[in-house]
Formats: structure tokens, sequence, C-alpha cells
């Protein structure tokens, strides 16, 4: 075998890779000569068969399939011989396939980046600590009680955090434009999920009532297409509904798990699962800072093949959280690369640093972190025990959970050599700073 490399840019590299033609046939032959002891054809007995009959009527699809065992084979065997890393599938180009001939293909491929590890010695880090005091209680129980409230039409003019069902058209130059159009639309107003302006025009209308609204779309919209571009909204309010909060009684409890114990009892529930997230949100906030800073010490160039994993993984996880789409539809259209892309190379370059990491400091997964965190994931659902089980027979979630302690792992080890900062803030500081958590945690 004949093998030639060279580095076409950055991290692609390109491989010339020649097999001897009297290898492939070697091969070929001996598939025929032992399919000709099976095979079944007419006119000839099983076994029987002469390797020529068997040639003229298999040995097309009998060598494609010895080409590409050898290429799927060869391609291992040269990497291996240029101790090079492959990252991603390489694209193969066949340059000499005739038969008779050596054969002669181009893989090219990326590799993995040669990483000159930074680590962050000395940089600051916030650790923060937060008290849960009485009015914090009272305010999650008025998220609680607006979590399980209704809604009632009323006939008065729209205001601030009202539910309104509209109708619209978006128009640019005049002519309506994809995915300007609704109808029955419902939006709470207040809750942004608008483009700015949308929603603040429609406090003080009423039900039955028109306008129409010139807007600018932010320069951060998902439609490139849109992105800062002026349009025109007719605005149609078909009805206004306010919300109606449940009363903090026995049946409000009951709703939550607390059958006995009255307020006191659903009091201590509530402080005891803000406890436990507050704690989520001080780890997740030092592991953002040590990540954050990790990335800051260590530019990378992060192969194109690998991003393309995380954006498809990304992907896949927007479309399961949204439910099942229609098979008729344009994933790609309409969960665009671009969506992705930013988080998809924090994660992919974090991955390599990682990585690098772990290998560099021969840090092995701990057993008993992973047995903890999949029974913390197991008592979120009604059959722990079940739910258990099923991780540790499961080798893709058993492997998920693996990968996130190596990670918390790394992230310990990071912290210990970075200048740790005591800093308290207020429980209401503390969800604030978690709002726009980090995509790669």
């Amino acid at each position: 075998m004949q093998v030639s490399i060279e580095t076409t840019s950055g991290l692609e590299r390109r491989l010339v890779v020649g097999i001897p033609a009297d290898v492939i046939d070697k091969e070929v032959n001996k598939r025929l000569e032992e399919a000709a002891k099976s095979v079944v054809i007419k006119g000839f007995r099983k076994g029987k068969v002469p390797v020529k009959v068997v040639r003229q009527k298999f040995g097309s699809g009998v060598r494609q399939e010895v080409l590409g065992d050898t290429i799927n084979r060869s391609f291992q065997e040269a990497v291996r011989q240029q101790a090079v890393r492959p990252a991603g599938q390489p694209k193969i180009e066949p340059r000499q396939f005739a038969e008779g001939k050596d054969l002669e293909y181009v893989a090219t491929f990326e590799v993995f980046p040669e990483i000159q590890l930074n680590e962050i010695d000395g940089v600051p880090v916030s650790q923060f600590s937060a008290d849960i005091t009485e009015a914090d209680i009272d305010e999650m129980i008025e998220t609680l009680r607006k979590s399980q409230a209704k809604w009632e039409q009323v006939s008065r003019p729209a205001t601030e955090g009202d539910k309104v069902d509209i109708d619209f058209v978006g128009t640019q130059n005049g002519e309506a434009f994809d995915g300007g159009t609704a109808t029955g639309y419902s939006v709470q107003l207040g809750s942004k999920t608008m483009i700015p302006g949308f929603e603040d025009s429609i406090v003080g209308m009423s039900a039955g009532e028109s306008k129409t609204v010139s807007l600018t779309f932010p320069q951060d919209y998902q439609v490139e297409a849109l992105k800062g571009a002026a349009a025109e909204f007719n605005i149609t309010l078909n009805s206004v509904s306010e919300q109606k909060l449940p009363e903090v009684d026995e049946t409000f409890f009951q709703g939550f798990g607390v059958e006995e114990g009255g307020l006191e009892k659903f009091r201590n529930d509530v402080k005891e699962n803000m406890e436990r997230e507050k704690e989520r949100m001080i780890r997740h906030k030092v592991k953002s800072q040590v990540l954050d800073a990790l990335l800051a010490a260590n530019t990378i160039e992060i192969p194109k093949a690998l991003v393309q994993n995380e954006i498809d993984a990304l992907r896949q996880q927007a479309v399961q959280q949204y439910g099942q789409l229609s098979s008729k539809l344009d994933i790609r259209s309409l969960l665009p690369d671009d969506l992705f892309r930013v988080r998809a190379e924090r994660r992919t370059a974090l991955g390599l640093l990682i990585s690098e990491i772990v290998t560099r400091q021969g840090i092995v997964v701990d057993k008993e972190r992973v047995k903890a965190l999949v029974q913390s994931i197991a008592s979120t659902y009604e059959d722990p025990v079940n739910v258990f089980n099923y991780y540790f027979s499961n080798e893709e979630l058993l492997s998920g959970a693996r990968a996130a302690v190596l990670e918390d792992q790394v992230v310990d080890y990071l912290l210990g050599k970075a200048q740790v900062i005591a800093k308290s803030v207020s429980y209401q500081e503390l969800v604030k700073s978690d709002e726009n958590p980090k995509a790669d945690e």
C-alpha cells in the first residue's frame, strides 16, 4: 500500500492511497470461490457451479463490495501509519477503480487540533451564597399561583399582563411576507415573545378594534431576510382575558402534593425546593465562570465536522423539545445551522479542552458520583427505582451521565487552581443571574 499525505488548509488533510491490483483481484477471487460452494444457479447442482459462471453473474457486485471493504480498511491503516487522528468521516474520491489496475483514491478529512493547554491558575471565580427569606418564599408562591391561574374574558381595554387573542398580517412594501400572518394567535402582553413594540401596540386596544403599526425586526432575528428589516403589521384584537389567580388554600396545597399540615407545611416544602434550586444555580454560576475562563485562555481551531455534529445534535434536541414535527416540513429551513452555530462551536471547543485535561491529568470518572447523579435524576419521577435501573441498563443514557460527571470533575480540578472569591447575594439576584445559562450546561 502506498500512502502520501498533505495539509491543504488548517486542520484539513489530503490522503492519497494506492492499493496494488493483485490485492484486489486475490480478494475478489477468494470471495467468488467461496460463493461457488453455496450459490444456487439454475442448471447446476449446489456446490458445483463453475467459478467462471459465478464471476459472470456476480463478479461486478463482489468487486464493488471488495473495493468498499478495502477502502475502509486501508484508510484506517493509512491514518495509523501517518499518525493522524481524523475528526469526522472522510470524503472519498476515486482516482482509479478500473478492473486490472491499481486502486487509487483520495481521502479528504479534518484532524483533531494540537492543543497547547493553558489552564486558569489564579483566575478570579465568584463563589456565590444566598439566604432564602420569607419574602422570597412569598414571591415563589405567587409564581406558583400564576402557574395555576385561569383566564377569563373581560370587556375592557387590554393592559399589560392580559392574554389577548389576535389576528395579524405583516407586510413589507405592501406585500405579505412568509411567517408574518396569523389568525387566532394568543399572546400575553408583557411576555416579550413578539418583536419589540408589537405587544406594546396592543395595550389600550379593545375587542373588535384594529390598527396598523410600523415596527423593525431586531438585528439578531432568527430569519436572515428579516434581520433589521422594517415592516407594517395590521393587528385585529379579537378578545381580552385577564388572569385569575387561585386562592392559597387547602385545594391549592393539594395540587402540589401537600395533603396535611396546611400553609406551614406548604411553605416548608416550597423552601426546601428553593434550597435545592439555589444549590443548583450556585453550582451553575461557578461552572459557567470556570468554563468561560478556560475558553478565554485557550484559542483553538475547531474541526468543522465536529461543529456540524453538535449542530445536528442541538437541532434534534430542539425538535424533541417542541414535539414531533411534520415529515413534510423542511427542518433545516425551519431550524437552520446558523441558529445553533455559536452554541455548537462553544460546546465543541469545551469538549476538546476538557478531553485534553482528562488525558493530561489522568482523570477517571467517579462511579459514586455517576450513581448519585442518576439517583438525583430518578428522584424526579414517580418510580425512581425503575428509572435508576433503566439508566444502568441503557448504555447511551449511562454514557451521558458519565460524561456529565467527568465534566464536573474537570471543573472541580480547575476550580482548585482558580482564585475563589466569596460573594453574598440575595436569592433574587442569584435567580436573575441564572436566567440565561450557557448552552454547554
